[in-house]
């Protein structure tokens, strides 16, 4: 392993206790349960999304991120249900999160034109370590004169968390909010007083344009649309536009907080998704543009989105949301 590898992997763990952060999704609108509960049913028909997140592949074992969630719409409640699981591990001791929840939401109509959805996720936060698999200080020295360390024992840690979130929308417009952690799970080994810090994500959009109308759904659109995120001291921001062109998807994506840093910004994105009636798959390539810009090799993401269009929920409709699907 590089030196400057085993540098980076070493403040990584070192900084987790106080400044332990949540993983961040590219294509967060492919993966609209983790970003806000809301969104629990917020289609015509149950869905199933699976991603994945690859980020920093040049840095061996760092950050692999996996997530799948299944929701449907209850149209005689006006109410989703959904179910969202995601699992992150990071460097050679598998420094691990799991995140298990049910998810609830209930579309309101304030006027004819625009709805608001409050959501909540009740979850179980599991987090785990595999202390055997880490490389100390004696593995590093050349002639390993220096005696292994050897830990005190310890326990995973299993504790449990609530999220809420509220959308407001039309056709055309989208603005939410999600509070995550408000329960501020534990995240040490050793019984310290350290939690999971509040994330607040603050995300909305436009959609400009719309032609030619295929199942309730345009066959051609263009939509800007934003994200912003604090946790724990740390803050980030994505600003991006979105073309869709059945059946393809393309999207450019800016990450970062301009004026703010001495760095240019975090990540420039790019997506390319492939959109049928059924089946959504989308890439994205996160390419660094930070100090890391020669050490990280950026991003990759996967999502695959499938509708069950086949499963009626009734003859009720609901109100369909603007926003895009990657």
């Amino acid at each position: 392993m590089p030196i400057r590898a085993v540098h980076i992997i070493i403040i990584l763990f070192l900084s987790l206790k106080s400044f332990g952060q949540d993983p961040t999704f590219s294509q967060f609108y492919a993966n609209q349960l983790y970003l806000a509960p809301s969104f629990a049913g917020a289609s015509d028909y149950p869905r199933l999304a699976v991603n994945y997140r690859n980020q920093w592949p040049a840095i061996p074992g760092v950050f692999h991120t996996y997530s799948i969630s299944f929701d449907r719409y209850m149209p005689a409640f006006r109410s989703g249900l959904g179910v969202l699981a995601t699992y992150d591990v990071a460097g050679s001791g598998d420094l691990s999160t799991t995140n298990i929840g049910i998810l609830y939401s209930y579309d309101i109509p304030i006027t004819r034109e625009w709805h608001v959805r409050p959501g909540v996720n009740f979850k179980m936060h599991h987090l785990g370590l595999n202390i055997y698999k880490l490389v100390f200080s004696s593995s590093l020295t050349p002639g390993g004169v220096t005696p292994p360390l050897i830990p005190p024992p310890f326990e995973n840690v299993t504790d449990i968390d609530f999220a809420t979130s509220a959308i407001f929308y039309n056709d055309d417009i989208w603005a939410g909010i999600t509070v995550d952690h408000l329960l501020r799970p534990r995240q040490s080994f050793y019984g310290d007083d350290s939690q999971v810090p509040v994330k607040v994500n603050v995300f909305g959009g436009v959609q400009l344009t719309g032609r030619s109308r295929l199942r309730r759904q345009y066959t051609e659109t263009v939509t800007i649309a934003g994200n912003f995120q604090t946790q724990g001291g740390f803050y980030q921001s994505d600003v991006g536009l979105y073309y869709y062109r059945n059946p393809l998807m393309f999207g450019m994506w800016y990450r970062g907080i301009p004026f703010v840093t001495s760095q240019a910004g975090d990540a420039i994105i790019a997506l390319l998704g492939f959109k049928t009636n059924d089946l959504h798959i989308g890439y994205s390539y996160d390419f660094t543009i930070s100090n890391l810009v020669t050490s990280s090799g950026g991003a990759h993401e996967i999502s695959l989105v499938y509708r069950f269009s086949a499963i009626q929920l009734g003859r009720t409709r609901i109100r369909a949301l603007p926003c895009p699907d990657f």
